[in-house]
């Protein structure tokens, strides 16, 4: 077998399987560990391969890092009364910030790759297959034996807003900086990141500091205001910083009232290491640093309130592909994601089923 056909071989197993360790190619094509480095080495200075992240330079996905959980939601059929039994209606669907984002980012055409941690039970099956029947790579997702699969429950007023959410999700912890080490060429092979902060603060360190090394954007999104202190007193190394204004708040360790004090803390996220920030207020619509220092909010557009689970979600989703498509108008990016909020609000599911890949094109002109 000539030495070209070996080298193609090795391509082609690679483009089965960006993530597969040399070990493996080598004993799958009787090569010694140095002459798969060679090629690596060549296909690398051929451009066909980008760098030890072994992925093709047309398909390099956006990689979500953070929760996948079964969600369940509990709607009152009428006014809540505390202390007692209210008659609810229930439902349980596919939920978690960073497997919101990736099914929100793989229905509108993204290429997506997922790392989260899930338990070796059913819903850990089901969220898995679920993903992948979407397109979104799971390989580099960590499969626990002693763990159950995370969930989250919402419990809605008759109006569809959340009254009280419980978060079972302990198992996130697992995806510690030495497991984060392992999915080394997913990270470096990604076009950029998004982490949420259900990861633990060394964690989220951690895929700052090599997303700086490798020069891929790091998108963070704040999960509630418990868990702001996941986030490090360094921002260095994060793209965007998207929270809510009482994440800012807990951030900060004082309330913020008005625009010009939720301005000024922005500024004080960008001394702290973040190029940028990205403030959403509900139903007030967003706040978003300019350059020059400055701040600019967004009214969110009418909206028909059916449910607000993944709204949030579905804004950071609609951001980050703007980013992602090698725009730099946050402005823009920031319409885009409350549209495809809007739209979210406005169905039952967590994930709007009517999302497509020309949705996002349709959202261009917002």
């Amino acid at each position: 077998m000539t030495e070209l056909s070996k080298k193609e071989q090795l391509y082609e197993l690679i483009r089965a399987n960006p993530f597969i360790a040399q070990q493996d190619l080598a004993a799958e094509l009787g090569l010694s560990r140095s002459a798969v480095a060679g090629y690596i080495a060549t296909l690398v200075r051929e451009r066909r391969l980008l760098g030890r992240a072994y992925v093709l330079p047309d398909n390099r996905p956006i990689l979500c890092v953070g929760a996948a959980n079964l969600d369940r939601k509990l709607r009152a059929q009428g006014a809540l009364a505390m202390g007692t039994s209210n008659p609810a209606s229930g439902a349980e669907s596919f939920g978690g910030v960073a497997r919101n984002i990736a099914e929100n980012l793989a229905r509108m055409g993204a290429a997506v790759s997922l790392v989260t941690a899930v338990g070796s039970d059913s819903s850990g099956r089901a969220l898995l297959a679920h993903a992948e029947s979407l397109g979104i790579d799971t390989r580099g997702c960590l499969r626990l034996d002693d763990a159950g699969s995370g969930t989250y429950t919402a419990v809605l007023d008759g109006e569809g807003q959340m009254v009280v959410a419980l978060a079972d999700m302990a198992l996130y912890d697992r995806l510690t900086p030495a497991f984060l080490d392992t999915r080394q060429q997913q990270r470096a092979g990604a076009s950029l990141i998004v982490a949420d902060l259900n990861l633990p603060l060394e964690s989220i360190a951690a895929l700052q500091r090599d997303a700086a090394r490798d020069s891929v954007a790091l998108i963070v999104v704040a999960v509630s205001e418990p868990k702001m202190n996941r986030l490090p007193a360094s921002l260095a190394g994060i793209r965007l910083l998207i929270l809510n204004e009482g994440e800012l708040a807990a951030r900060l360790g004082r309330p913020l009232n008005g625009d010009a004090e939720l301005a000024a803390a922005c500024r004080e996220l960008q001394a702290q290491g973040a190029e940028d920030v990205v403030v959403t207020l509900g139903a007030r619509g967003v706040l978003f640093t300019v350059p020059g220092g400055g701040a600019q909010r967004l009214d969110a557009p009418p909206a028909e309130v059916v449910d607000v689970t993944g709204a949030g979600d579905a804004f950071a989703a609609a951001v980050v592909l703007s980013l992602h498509s090698g725009g730099s108008d946050l402005a823009l990016a920031c319409r885009r994601g409350l549209q495809l909020s809007a739209m979210t609000i406005a169905c039952r599911q967590t994930v709007c089923p009517q999302l497509a890949p020309d949705t996002f094109g349709a959202l261009t002109h917002v």
